[in-house]
């Protein structure tokens, strides 16, 4: 490392106006080079009002802003407005605009329900099994 950066190291961490030497201190320094470093040092910032930031402008707090930005749960408000309403829809519109918001791809469609099969009723009557007891147990 450089004599030159190590003397820029040191002036930044050092607090403002404390690093400077008295001039009879400091070494002269001829060469077109310590011109160049002069012109730098005396450009260097000073700790000072930042002239960047907007005139008027109030520093934020970073928890405040979390907090503003912070997701917030509206599903209680969203379920107490739901349930207050008494209207409710036709079945047959309610599947008329579901259909028409379902794509048309395979995967959108909803499985498909099959009917469910009716018992069929006996061919016997109670007379068959009447009829059947007394023959098989033998009971008149």
């Amino acid at each position: 490392m450089s004599a030159s950066l190590l003397r820029r190291g040191l002036e930044l961490l050092e607090a403002p106006g404390l690093g400077e030497a008295p001039p009879e201190l400091q070494g002269e320094r001829d060469g077109p080079r310590a011109a160049g470093a002069a012109r730098r040092r005396k450009a260097a910032p000073q700790a000072g009002r930042n002239k960047a930031t907007v005139k008027g402008r109030v520093v934020k707090s970073a928890i405040e802003e979390y907090h503003k930005k912070k997701p917030v749960n509206h599903l209680t408000a969203n379920l107490k407005y739901m349930l207050k309403g008494r209207f409710v829809a036709n079945k047959a519109i309610t599947e008329q605009v579901l259909a028409q918001n379902r794509g048309r791809k395979s995967k959108d469609q909803p499985p498909k329900k099959e009917a469910k099969k009716k018992p069929e009723g006996t061919v016997f009557t109670e007379e068959d099994f009447r009829k059947f007891e007394r023959e098989y147990f033998g009971r008149p």
